[in-house]
């Protein structure tokens, strides 16, 4: 029953800053770095890259829509080849600092409503399908979704995640908002430990559903994350890969 613990990261730009980077890498597995599109830009990306390489952590794309006022959690309306060139030309420029520090390209997970669009839309997941065997590397997804259908039909390696700071909706879908809310450290942990254990996620409503998954996913925008990242690690340690 190994778990990993991944984290979307390297989401600041310029003069602004977004998470504490610095306080979360050490206790992750896999950093998702932002790719220009929501979020970061080349120094950023480079940063984020270099920080990674210094605690051992894993390398992959977080490619996004390009929607930074919305912060990429709003859905676009884009045709499987659009989508396709748009995260050829994402995970391409973050490829190009992992090449600068002689490090592979480890995974690609989409960002926020891309995330979602791809769970939903047999035609994103198609073209997120498409970058995966462009670039040799796996996606991170959403069992019983378009992830689940498309990628396991072609044939892909891909791991399913579970979510420690956001909800689930009736269909044990994932609830995508504009803006994290806080979670209470020992309330995520054990959130996370019970989905592993157990299998199953309690829903906004309540009502225990069945979940399977491989690896953990934490917001580096959830306020409050530079606690809930040590606590969720100290509770998942037995079972960490």
């Amino acid at each position: 029953m190994g778990v990993t613990i991944n984290c979307d990261i390297g989401e600041s730009y310029g003069l602004y800053s977004f998470g504490n980077d610095v306080k979360i890498m050490p206790h992750i597995d896999i950093a998702n770095v932002a790719c220009g599109f929501h979020a970061s830009d080349p120094s950023v990306m480079h940063k984020t890259v270099k920080m990674a390489m210094e605690h051992g952590v894993s390398i992959g794309a977080h490619p996004s829509l390009p929607d930074r006022q919305g912060f990429g959690r709003r859905e676009m309306e884009m045709e499987r080849n659009e989508l396709r060139d748009l995260l050829i030309y994402q995970v391409g420029a973050l490829k190009g600092f992992l090449d600068a520090e002689g490090v592979a390209l480890n995974h690609i997970k989409p960002h926020g409503a891309l995330f979602g669009m791809t769970s939903k839309y047999e035609h994103c997941a198609e073209a997120a399908a498409d970058v995966s065997e462009i670039f040799g590397v796996p996606l991170i997804g959403q069992v019983g979704t378009m992830h689940d259908t498309v990628y396991t039909r072609r044939g892909l390696l891909w791991w399913p995640e579970f979510y420690a700071d956001l909800e689930y909706d009736e269909g044990c879908r994932l609830i995508i908002t504009r803006e994290h809310v806080a979670y209470e450290p020992e309330a995520a942990a054990a959130r996370a430990l019970r989905a592993l254990t157990e299998g199953v996620v309690t829903s906004v409503s309540g009502n225990d559903m069945p979940i399977r998954f491989e690896t953990v996913c934490i917001h580096s925008d959830t306020p409050g994350i530079e606690t809930v990242a040590p606590t969720l690690r100290d509770a998942l340690a037995p079972y960490i890969d």
